[in-house]
């Protein structure tokens, strides 16, 4: 990881998603480092040692296997060392129950995953270019979705 890069995290267990994802960022333009994870599980086994380096922000997928997204959300808003990392769940599911429950959970953003190659560029830039304290501290439901 080179300093004063974002670091970014992504548990998806879609691998086509994750290199999506990847691509997408390849033509954001901003320094950082992506660090991917296939599921819940591994990304909460890498959060919970000490040593390792906490990302800026963690993209979530909702349904994975082993672990949800929900679960690591849970898990890192509970966790006094992880509580206040941007988290921005990134999800194909556009239910209203899954959108009110990670509310609730505090995620600090939902996007929904765009087919489209330039969307997921423009989603992407617009999410590392908030300004996260505003968004932490000023959370309210109508600024909670990322549509476009």
């Amino acid at each position: 990881m080179r300093p004063n890069n974002l670091h970014i995290m992504l548990a998806d267990d879609d691998e086509d998603d994750r290199l999506f994802f990847k691509e997408a960022f390849e033509e954001v333009k901003i320094k950082y480092d992506i660090s991917t994870f296939n599921d819940g599980e591994q990304l909460m086994n890498y959060l919970n040692e000490p040593q390792n380096p906490l990302p800026d922000i963690i993209f979530l997928d909702l349904n994975m296997p082993r672990k949800s997204g929900m679960e690591c959300l849970k898990e890192i808003r509970q966790n006094e060392r992880l509580k206040r990392i941007s988290v921005a769940i990134y999800s194909t599911s556009s239910s209203e129950q899954d959108i009110e429950d990670t509310f609730v959970a505090g995620a600090n953003v939902y996007i929904k995953k765009p087919n489209d190659f330039n969307m997921l560029k423009k989603v992407l830039s617009d999410v590392v270019h908030i300004n996260w304290q505003y968004i932490v501290d000023g959370l309210n439901k109508d600024s909670f979705i990322l549509s476009l």
